[in-house]
C-alpha cells in the first residue's frame, strides 16, 4: 500500500453506540471518593458525564486532525503517522515516540513548537522535521495478529529511512518511547544520530564494573517499591494481558477507569489532574483507543516486549549521543551515573515540572530540551559535537 493521506473520523453510528454503553453503565461500588483504592468514582462519573452531555465529536475531530496525518505500509502491516515539516532553513529528522497509555494526541501543542520554532520565539535553526507513529497495536497502527510478528525499533527504522528517505535522525521518547529509541540507538548507530529519553535501559551488568553509587543504590531500591506498590498494572499486561482486555474492550467506562487512573497517578498536577488535563484531551486519548479497539492489543505489547525482544547482555552499551530528561514526577528518576552505565550521556537535564506525560504536561520546557540536545549535536551551543 502506498503512503496515504488519513484522517480520523468518528462515525455516527459508533458515537450513537457508544453514548448507549455510557448511559447503560453498571456502576461498582466504593469506600472512597479519592484516589487511594484506584480510580476516584466521583472523577470518574464527573468524566463520564462530561462524555455524554458536553464533549463535542465534531470539535474532536477537527482537533485530532489538525496535524497532517498519513498511514503506510511496512511489509503488509500498516503504521499511522504524523508527518509535520519543519520550517526553517535545515530541518533535522525527529521520530517522536510517546507510551502507554498515551497517543498522538499528547503532542498536539509541543509538534508545531519543533516543527516551527520561530512561530513561539525560537530559532528558525532549531526546526525539526517531526515524525510521530503510532506503535503497532496502538491506535491507528495495525494490531498485531500473532506474537513476535513486528517490532517497533525495526519498522520506524525502515518508516524513516526507506518510507521517509532520511538518511539520518534523532529518535525521541517517553515510556516506551524511550524504550524503542534505546534499542534504535544501539541497533542503528549509522543512522541514529542521537537519543533524548526520559527512562533509562536496566541493563544486566558486568561483573567488572564500578561498584554502584548510593545514588544507584537508592534508585534500584525506588525501582523495586515502586514494582510493589504502583506495578500490578504492568504485571497482568505482562502476563495476562487478554483477560482484562475483553472487559475493557466492551466497557468504555472501564476503559476509562483504567487508563485515567494512570493520567493521576503519573502526572505532575497537585492533586487536581483537570489542572493539567482537560476533560477533552482525556476524551480524545479514550476515543482513539474506543474507536480502533486497540486496548487489547497496547496491553499485549507489554507481554511482547517481555517474552520476545532480546535481552540486552553484560558490557552491552548505547554509543550514539544520549540526552537524559528525568521529569520531576517521573515513575522513579534514575541518577545520571546509572545511566551513564548503559549510554553515552551529553546531556542530563531535571526540568522543573512535568510527569509521565511531558508532551501535554510541560511542552515548552520539552521542546528547549530538545532543541539544547540538537545545538549540542550540531556544534551550535559551543560544544563540539562528538
Amino acid at each position: 500500500m502506498p503512503t496515504s493521506n488519513f484522517q480520523v473520523r468518528f462515525e455516527p453510528s459508533m458515537r450513537d453506540e457508544l453514548l448507549q454503553r455510557l448511559a447503560a453503565t453498571r456502576w461498582s461500588d466504593a469506600v472512597t471518593e479519592d484516589w487511594s483504592y484506584g480510580t476516584s468514582p466521583a472523577f470518574l462519573r464527573a468524566l463520564v458525564d462530561y462524555w455524554q452531555q458536553s464533549y463535542d465529536f465534531a470539535a474532536a475531530e477537527a482537533r485530532l486532525n489538525a496535524l497532517p496525518q498519513f498511514r503506510t505500509e511496512i511489509d503488509g502491516f500498516g503504521l499511522h503517522y504524523l508527518h509535520l515539516k519543519g520550517k526553517g532553513p535545515n530541518p533535522t529528522p525527529l521520530l517522536l515516540m510517546n507510551g502507554w497509555p498515551s497517543s498522538f494526541a499528547e503532542y498536539q501543542k509541543l509538534a508545531p513548537m519543533l516543527a516551527d520554532p520561530a512561530a513561539f520565539g525560537g530559532s528558525p535553526d532549531d526546526a525539526f522535521d517531526v515524525v510521530m507513529p503510532a506503535l503497532p497495536g496502538f491506535g491507528f497502527s495495525d494490531r498485531p495478529a500473532r506474537p513476535d510478528q513486528v517490532r517497533a525499533d525495526v519498522l520506524f527504522h525502515r518508516l524513516m529511512t526507506e518510507r521517509l528517505g532520511y538518511s539520518g535522525y534523532i529518535a525521541a521518547g517517553t515510556d516506551i518511547g524511550s524504550g524503542v529509541a534505546t534499542r534504535l540507538g544501539f541497533g542503528y548507530p549509522d543512522a541514529v544520530r542521537g537519543i533524548h529519553i526520559s527512562t533509562v535501559a536496566d541493563p544486566v551488568l558486568a561483573e567488572d564494573v564500578p561498584p554502584l553509587t548510593d545514588a544507584e543504590e537508592a534508585y534500584r531500591q525506588n525501582v523495586a517499591q515502586w514494582n510493589a506498590d504502583e506495578g500490578g498494572y504492568m504485571h497482568l499486561q505482562n502476563t495476562r494481558p487478554q483477560t482484562p482486555a475483553f472487559a475493557l474492550a466492551d466497557s468504555p467506562v472501564g476503559l476509562a477507569s483504567w487508563i485515567v487512573e494512570k493520567f493521576y497517578a503519573w502526572s505532575d498536577h497537585d492533586g487536581d489532574l483537570l489542572s493539567a488535563f482537560s476533560f477533552e484531551l482525556l476524551i480524545d486519548t479514550l476515543m482513539i483507543y474506543w474507536v480502533t479497539e486497540t486496548i487489547g492489543s497496547s496491553m499485549r505489547s507489554y507481554r511482547e516486549r517481555r517474552q520476545f525482544l532480546p535481552p540486552f547482555k553484560p558490557g552491552d552499551r548505547v554509543r550514539v549521543p544520549t540526552a537524559v530528561c528525568v521529569w520531576p514526577k517521573e515513575l522513579v528518576r534514575a541518577p545520571r551515573a546509572w545511566a551513564e552505565r548503559f549510554y553515552d550521556v551529553r546531556q542530563f537535564t531535571t526540568p522543573a515540572r512535568g510527569g509521565h506525560f511531558p508532551g501535554w504536561e510541560a511542552p515548552e520546557a520539552y521542546a528547549a530540551d530538545l532543541q539544547q540536545f540538537l545545538r549540542m549535536l550540531t556544534g551550535r551551543n559551543g560544544i563540539k559535537p562528538g
